[in-house]
């Protein structure tokens, strides 16, 4: 009788070195079905699931390449054939090798099922109207706008200080002008949800300028008369030297 001791050990070398190889082509070859499905969606990330007669096939792909492959047949546990951790065990990948076949042809025919599906679709469209005269006026009243804000702030400056706001209502509703020195930083109508007719960040859009300009003299005319009412309080102070 042979001692368990001095019985040779069947070595596992060849069947593990065939299992990697054909994970390694498998990866390959389901990578070029990834870039292929990334192609058709228009983007590098998703996924698509394909049924066969065996089962189920799910393809994960990223950057264009393949994630994973999970097989889940109709009978058994489902095997990632494709994974970024270590390749299947060689039984479950046999299994799911069969039927991989199936799973090619069912991204064919997916594929194939998009034929044709861009052929009425029209290539003309109709011209577009240019926005540049429309932008070039609401550039002009804006432009004119920040000229009488400027205006006022020079003379904010002059009166209260380096920075500040200015604010009065019109129409019942609240205008802001915020300065800088001898520049208007906003102008801001209705609040801190409001309009900027100007600010640092562009013009607003034109139905907000053609709303809003009309008040444009009668907030002036406020400042006006905020203006004249400063100086009537500085004639009124006195001062005796002696």
């Amino acid at each position: 009788m042979t001692d368990g001791l001095e019985a040779d050990v069947e070595g596992t070398d060849e069947i593990a070195q065939r299992r990697d190889d054909l994970a390694a082509r498998v990866r390959s070859h389901a990578g070029e079905i990834a870039r292929e499905l990334a192609v058709l969606q228009g983007g590098d990330y998703g996924q698509e699931t394909f049924d066969t007669d065996g089962g189920s096939w799910t393809l994960k792909y990223e950057a264009g390449d393949v994630q994973y492959l999970r097989f889940d047949p109709k009978s058994g546990s489902e095997t990632y054939v494709v994974s970024s951790k270590q390749p299947p065990e060689p039984e479950p990948l046999e299994t799911a090798l069969a039927d991989y076949g199936a799973f090619v042809e069912a991204y064919n025919e997916h594929v194939r099922s998009f034929d044709g599906i861009l052929e009425d679709v029209p290539d003309e469209f109709p011209a577009i109207e240019s926005t540049a005269e429309l932008v070039a006026e609401r550039d002009r009243i804006v432009d004119r706008i920040r000229e009488v804000g400027n205006a006022m702030a020079a003379q904010l400056h002059r009166y209260d200080g380096e920075y500040g706001t200015y604010a009065t209502t019109v129409s019942g509703t609240r205008w802001e002008l915020k300065w800088d020195g001898d520049v208007a930083s906003y102008l801001r109508v209705g609040g801190s949800d409001g309009t900027y007719l100007l600010s640092q960040y562009g013009p607003p859009p034109a139905p907000e300028v053609r709303r809003l300009a009309e008040d444009v003299p009668a907030f002036v005319a406020d400042f006006n008369d905020h203006v004249d009412d400063l100086e009537a309080d500085l004639e009124r102070v006195s001062f005796d030297g002696r």
